[in-house]
């Protein structure tokens, strides 16, 4: 529709603004800067770029829709799943992922829509409420205000993808989450998504290979959601959780600690 090609532009001349951005990450092909949009930190925005060699646009653009593949390879995932439909491009779904210990773990319920866009690809979400999924007692419900990926084509086997997120993770976080999640954790997780994409075409080969609803509406199983059931998650009518005083948990650093931990 009009309203989605409108949305992805602003989105797409978001991601490519340079102002007020601090970079906190530049490495062979990534690169990850950070806005704050309060003195206190917590409210802030983050965006990646990464160079993808050897993974072709689609290939990216399948990764980031396939949920059964997500829960082998996103090592932050705690649960996830789809809610239901609403088109053909948006559904809404549950994601719940592991923060840096001591600090509680996030929740989030968003609505998502995508749209293919030539050789580029486009993949957006923002929170809702959903009268079925209230906020958890063992999760911070975290606000997704605005995050997404643009997939950029670069030639048949090459892609660039840009992650630019803001999240309102409902709390005072202490400063040095910021800065671990830009300067370690984002980095990290784009680096284990990459790794990911180069061994997709082979893991789905052999996990349904023709099921792609996210390409083919017709194959979704998903139930249908009215809007009507939906509102916008705002911020501020979700409890806000202290955790400003929390120091790092030292153990946490190590490049194996979260492949080993069980949640």
């Amino acid at each position: 529709s009009q309203r989605d090609i409108h949305c992805s532009h602003g989105f797409r001349a978001e991601c490519e603004a340079a102002a007020g951005w601090s970079l906190t990450y530049s490495r062979a092909g990534l690169a990850v800067w950070v806005q704050l949009l309060e003195p206190d930190k917590s409210l802030h925005r983050i965006k990646c770029q990464m160079e993808c060699k050897d993974v072709a646009a689609e290939t990216l653009y399948d990764v980031l829709h396939d949920i059964e593949y997500r829960k082998k390879w996103d090592t932050n995932v705690i649960e996830t799943f789809d809610i239901g439909k609403l088109t053909v491009n948006a559904d809404v779904g549950y994601y719940a992922w592991k923060c840096p210990k001591p600090l509680k773990n996030r929740d989030v319920i968003t609505l998502r829509s995508w749209l293919p866009m030539g050789t580029d690809y486009i993949i957006m979400n923002y929170s809702v409420k959903h009268p079925k999924y209230p906020p958890r007692k063992d999760m911070v419900r975290a606000v997704s205000i605005l995050t997404g990926y643009w997939i950029q084509g670069k030639g048949a086997t090459n892609c660039a993808l840009t992650y630019l997120a803001q999240v309102d993770p409902k709390g005072s976080l202490p400063k040095w989450v910021v800065n671990k999640s830009s300067q370690f954790l984002a980095p990290k997780a784009m680096k284990k998504m990459y790794k990911a994409c180069l061994k997709y075409p082979d893991w789905k080969q052999k996990h349904n290979p023709h099921f792609k609803p996210w390409l083919f509406p017709e194959q979704s199983t998903l139930p249908a959601v009215a809007l009507s059931e939906l509102s916008i998650q705002h911020a501020d009518s979700l409890e806000h959780i202290d955790e400003s005083a929390l120091s790092e948990t030292k153990d946490d650093r190590g490049e194996a600690s979260d492949e080993d931990s069980v949640n």
